[in-house]
């Protein structure tokens, strides 16, 4: 198998018809009998993969080239999340620039060059799959709430929580899912699910969905200064089910696959393994 066709691999399960931004092949390989993949894969777990044999090095986090400095330009894809929310389109694209803006400068400044040359170097095929596998949690994470939260009208956070531990992911993960907004035993409202679309999309984002009706907000990571708004708003609740878990239930759905095609899968560098 080579690079091209492990892609293919991820973008079916994604139901993406075409590469991503912040993803791609930075490297091609072909006859690719072992694969080692994580959560951040740079020059030391390059290293370790080519020891341990591997054939190709998957990364989730963008850590280099085109999908690094390109990152900015899925976080539109939020904007037909927030649609899906009730959020009407022309305020989705409005609440979302400056953020899109700001990430974008961000990653401007960046060292793009160095895991991609590491992996030239060591003629290492490296590829990146960054928004398929945020896709593939939040559709398994979202699909689990609705089934079951989102029928139960006085389901509470409590609910939400424990829901999330009857993913292998979250079970096992050290860093186990918390309540940033609200307590255990407030109502959750309408749960809704955010883990696609590049990073998170700031304040007025998350403004936006509770004025369209979203209870509680449900996604990887948030950082203080939109904790602090939402509590200040005092109309959502936040859980953060927890970064690595959940990149984890994203990528695990794309392994199993490769194993399902008869490549041995080595997981590390923050991947939790659901076995």
């Amino acid at each position: 198998m080579n690079t091209k066709e492990i892609m293919d691999i991820v973008l079916e399960l994604a139901k993406l018809e075409e590469i991503p931004a912040d993803s791609g092949i930075i490297v091609k390989g072909e006859n690719i009998k072992k694969v080692a993949i994580g959560v951040d894969m740079e020059l030391a777990e390059m290293l370790l993969s080519k020891q341990l044999g591997a054939d190709l090095v998957i990364t989730h986090h963008p850590t280099g080239g085109s999908p690094r400095i390109n990152l900015h330009e899925v976080m539109s894809n939020q904007i037909d999340s927030m649609v899906r929310a009730g959020v009407p389109i022309n305020k989705a694209q409005k609440v979302l620039s400056e953020r899109k803006s700001q990430v974008e400068r961000g990653l401007h400044v960046s060292n793009y060059d160095r895991a991609v040359s590491a992996a030239k170097l060591l003629e290492m095929p490296f590829m990146g799959v960054h928004t398929p596998t945020d896709i593939l949690a939040e559709r398994k994470v979202q699909e689990l709430l609705d089934e079951k939260v989102n029928n139960n009208p006085k389901a509470t956070i409590k609910d939400i929580i424990n829901a999330l531990e009857t993913l292998p992911e979250y079970k096992k993960t050290l860093a186990k899912p918390v309540v940033r907004v609200g307590s255990e035993e407030d109502y959750a409202g309408k749960v809704f699910v955010t883990m696609a679309g590049g990073t998170g999309g700031g304040v007025d984002v998350h403004k936006a969905y509770y004025e369209a009706g979203v209870g509680t907000i449900v996604c990887m990571h948030m950082p203080e200064d939109v904790i602090k708004a939402v509590k200040e708003q005092n109309i959502g609740n936040v859980v953060v089910a927890g970064h690595m878990a959940s990149d984890s239930v994203g990528i695990n759905e794309f392994a199993k696959a490769l194993e399902d095609k008869g490549i041995e899968v080595i997981r590390m560098s923050g991947l939790i393994d659901p076995k």
